[in-house]
C-alpha cells in the first residue's frame, strides 16, 4: 500500500471492453490495477509462444507493484535470462530486490558484484562494500531494537505514524464502510484516512483512535502527516483534486499527490493550503519537519531527480519557504527514496537503491552541514526485513519510536510496529605487554584483571607467547588493571577510558618480578638478595649505598604482601665481644626501621637482633689469622624470610 503513496493515483473508469487477454491486461496495467493486471498477464503468458519484453516487465512489475515478490521473480528471471547485462539499470535493482525478498542473498550479491564490476563506478562498488560490511557487521551483534505489532492494526492497510504531542497520527485504508465507494484500483482497498490516536506510555500501544481532522478529509488519499513543533500546523500528503471533489487527471490521465498544509486551533482546521512545488504533473508527498521547524523533507518524482523518487528539502524562515533542493547522490539512487524523518541532526528515511535486505529498508545519515550527509547506514535487523520497511519515527530520546512494515506475520497489508531501543553499547579495549623486569622477556600466563571503582572485577584475560594482553571494557570509565602470576610480583595502573566506542588505549605495560630473582638459598634457607651493607667505622646511620641494598627489600615486601622476615646483623671478630654486639644490634635496629619508614608495616618484621661475631661463618675467630677477605664474609646483614 505505501507504493500508492509513492508515484500516483490513475483515474480510470472500470468499464472497458478488452479485445485480447494482452489488451486487457495492458490496459489493466495502465490504470494501475495491478492485481487484475497480474493475472490476465499469467493467463497470457502461458499460451504466448514469442511474448515481448514489455508482457514479461508488466508481468513482473504488475506483482512487484503489490509486494508479491516470489511472483515477480518469476518474470524478473526470465528477463534476466534473456537480455543479461543488456538488462536496465532499473529491472537489475528490480530483479535483486525481488532475489533479496525471497531471502537469495547470496545469489543476488553476487550477480551485484558482477554487475559493478562491469560497471566499473568505484564510487559505487565503495559504498557497495562499506554498506555490506556495516550490514554484516549489525548481524553479528546484539540488537539494539525490540520490536512488536501493534493491536489497532487492522487486516487492511495502517502505515505512517507521526507524533502530535502525548499522541499518534497515522494513515490507515480501515473504514470498511467505504466498499460501497469507489475502490483504489491499485490493490482493492479502501482510500486512506488519517486517523489520530492515544498513546500508552508504557507500551507503546495505541488506542481510542478517531478519524483526524474529518471536516477536511476528501473521499480519496490522505497520508503521511507532520506537525510544526507547537502542534498547531500539519502538513499531509493527499491526492490533488477540485474544488467539486474530483480528482485533478494530467495528459496522461494520472492524478499525482501533493503536500497540504492546515492550521489547526484545537479540534478545528483552516483551509488546506497548497505548497507552492506541489505540480499536477508530478508527485510530492511525504513531509517530514525538522524539531525546529525550520526545514521540510519530502519525496518526490519531480523532473531532475536521480531515481522513481527523490528526497528534497526545503527552508523555512518566518513562514516563507525557500527553493526545494535535491538530497544529492550520497541520499538519493536510482531507486526509490522515500518517508524522511529528521532528528537530533540525524536523516532518517526509507530506499531500495542502498544496500539491504530487501524492498524498502530503513537507513540513518548524519547531517554535517546544509546538504551535507554522511553514508547513510543501514538500521538491520529487527526493524529491517526482506520486505517493505518505511515510515520510522523516533522521540527525541532516542529510546522508543514506530515504524511500518508489510513483512511476513503481520496483521494486515502494511502495519504499524512500536520499537524500544537501547544505548549503543560502547566499549574501548586496553591492551599492552607482560615483562619480566629482571630479563625484560615477555611473560606468559599473567593474568591480567580490571576493577572498576567499587572494587568489582570487570573483566580478566592472560598474557599469550608473546607477553600480550587485550581487556574489552565499558566506556568513559576508570579502572584499575592488575597484573600477576604465581610465584611472581603483582603491578597496578589505573586507566580511564575516554568514551569513543571501539578505541584502543595501548601499552599500558607491566613488569613483574619473578621470586626466584629476589631471594638467594643459604642451606635451606632463603634470604632477600641484598649485596653487603656498608656502614661508616663505628656507625650504624644508613649510609647511602646501605639505603639502595636496604630497598630491596622493601621493594620485595612491597611486591610479595604475605612476607614476613628476620633480620640479622653480623660483625667479624675483631674488636672486643661486647662491643661487637652492640654494634651488631644497633645496625640491625638501623635497618629495621629504615625498612619501616618506607611503609612496611612493623609486624612484618619479627625480629631485628645483632650476634656480633657470635655466628661466624669460618674459621676467623678471636686470635686466629685471617685475610681482609675472609674477614669480609664475616661482616654481614641477612634479611631471612620465614613466611611468604
Amino acid at each position: 500500500m505505501k507504493k500508492l503513496v509513492l508515484l500516483s493515483l490513475l483515474f480510470c473508469l472500470t468499464a472497458t471492453f478488452a479485445q485480447t487477454k494482452l489488451k486487457k491486461a495492458d490496459k489493466l496495467f495502465q490504470t494501475y490495477a495491478f492485481v487484475d493486471a497480474a493475472k490476465i498477464y499469467e493467463e497470457y503468458l502461458a499460451t504466448a509462444e514469442n511474448p515481448s519484453m514489455e508482457a514479461i516487465k508488466r508481468a513482473g512489475d504488475s506483482y512487484y507493484n503489490i509486494d508479491d515478490n516470489r511472483n515477480a521473480l518469476k518474470w524478473y528471471q526470465k528477463l534476466y535470462d534473456i537480455q543479461g547485462e543488456t538488462m536496465s539499470e532499473e529491472y537489475f535493482l528490480r530483479y535483486i530486490q525481488t532475489l533479496k525478498g525471497v531471502t537469495d542473498y547470496a545469489k543476488a550479491d553476487k550477480l551485484t558484484k558482477e554487475y559493478l564490476q562491469k560497471k566499473g563506478d568505484q564510487k559505487e562498488i565503495a559504498r557497495y562494500m562499506n554498506q555490506k560490511k556495516t550490514l554484516d557487521s549489525l548481524a553479528s551483534a546484539t540488537p539494539l531494537y525490540t520490536v512488536k505489532g501493534l493491536e489497532i492494526n487492522s487486516p487492511k492497510s495502517d502505515f505512517g505514524a507521526a507524533f502530535y504531542g502525548e499522541k499518534i497520527v497515522y494513515a490507515s485504508a480501515k473504514d470498511t464502510t467505504k466498499f460501497n465507494e469507489k475502490l483504489y484500483s491499485w490493490n482493492k482497498q479502501p482510500f486512506l484516512d488519517l486517523y489520530v490516536a492515544e498513546r500508552n506510555a508504557v507500551d507503546g500501544s495505541l488506542f481510542a483512535e478517531t478519524a483526524f481532522l474529518p471536516d477536511i478529509m476528501t473521499k480519496y488519499h490522505e497520508a503521511t502527516a507532520t506537525f510544526s513543533p507547537d502542534g498547531k500546523t500539519v502538513y499531509f500528503t493527499a491526492n490533488i483534486v477540485k474544488k467539486n471533489d474530483k480528482l485533478v487527471i494530467d495528459k496522461s490521465r494520472t492524478n499525482n499527490f501533493q503536500i497540504l498544509k492546515v492550521n489547526i486551533d484545537g479540534n478545528k482546521a483552516g483551509k488546506p493550503e497548497k505548497m507552492f512545488f506541489s505540480s499536477d504533473s508530478y508527485s510530492v508527498g511525504h513531509p517530514a519537519l525538522s524539531e525546529d521547524g525550520k526545514w521540510l523533507f519530502f519525496a518526490s518524482d519531480m523532473p531532475g531527480g536521480m531515481g522513481g523518487t527523490d528526497l528534497y528539502v526545503v527552508s523555512i524562515t518566518d513562514g516563507t519557504m525557500g527553493t526545494p533542493q535535491n538530497l544529492g547522490p550520497n541520499i538519493n539512487t536510482i531507486g526509490e527514496e522515500m518517508f524522511p524523518f529528521f532528528s537530533n541532526g540525524k536523516l532518517y528515511f526509507s530506499s531500495d537503491g542502498h544496500y539491504g535486505l530487501g524492498d524498502l529498508d530503513i537507513y540513518e545519515s548524519k547531517f554535517t552541514a546544509p546538504l551535507n550527509f554522511s553514508e547513510p547506514r543501514n538500521l538491520g535487523s529487527p526493524i529491517n526485513s526482506n520486505k517493505d520497511d518505511f515510515a520510522y519515527i523516533v522521540e527525541p530520546k532516542d529510546s522508543y519510536g514506530y515504524f511500518s512494515s508489510n513483512r511476513l506475520n503481520g496483521k494486515g497489508d502494511d502495519d504499524l510496529y512500536y520499537f524500544t531501543k537501547v544505548k549503543p553499547v560502547c566499549n574501548e579495549h586496553i591492551s599492552g605487554i607482560v615483562i619480566n623486569s629482571k630479563s625484560k622477556l615477555p611473560i606468559l600466563g599473567a593474568s591480567i584483571k580490571a576493577y572498576d571503582q567499587f572494587g568489582d572485577l570487570v573483566t580478566e584475560t592472560t598474557t599469550d607467547n608473546e607477553g600480550k594482553y587485550k581487556v574489552t571494557v565499558p566506556c568513559k570509565k576508570k579502572y584499575k588493571l592488575i597484573a600477576s602470576k604465581t610465584n611472581h610480583s603483582s603491578d597496578e595502573k589505573e586507566v580511564e577510558t575516554i568514551g569513543k566506542n571501539d578505541n584502543e588505549i595501548p601499552n599500558v605495560n607491566f613488569e613483574l618480578s619473578n621470586y626466584d630473582d629476589l631471594v638467594v638459598k643459604d642451606k635451606g634457607v632463603e634470604k632477600v638478595a641484598v649485596n653487603p651493607i656498608f656502614f661508616n667505622y663505628d656507625k650504624w646511620d644508613i649510609t647511602p649505598q646501605a639505603a639502595e641494598e636496604l630497598d630491596k627489600v622493601v621493594f620485595i615486601m612491597q611486591k610479595f604482601p604475605n612476607i614476613k622476615i628476620k633480620i640479622e646483623s653480623h660483625t667479624d671478630s675483631r674488636g672486643k665481644d661486647a662491643y661487637n654486639m652492640k654494634l651488631s644490634d644497633n645496625r640491625a635496629k638501623s635497618t629495621q626501621t629504615y625498612i619501616i619508614s618506607k611503609g612496611i608495616d612493623s609486624t612484618r618484621i619479627e625480629s631485628a637482633i645483632g650476634y656480633g661475631e657470635s655466628r661466624l661463618t669460618n674459621k676467623c675467630k678471636n686470635g686466629v689469622k685471617c685475610t681482609e677477605a675472609e674477614h669480609f664474609k664475616n661482616r654481614r646483614s641477612d634479611f631471612i624470610i620465614i613466611q611468604k
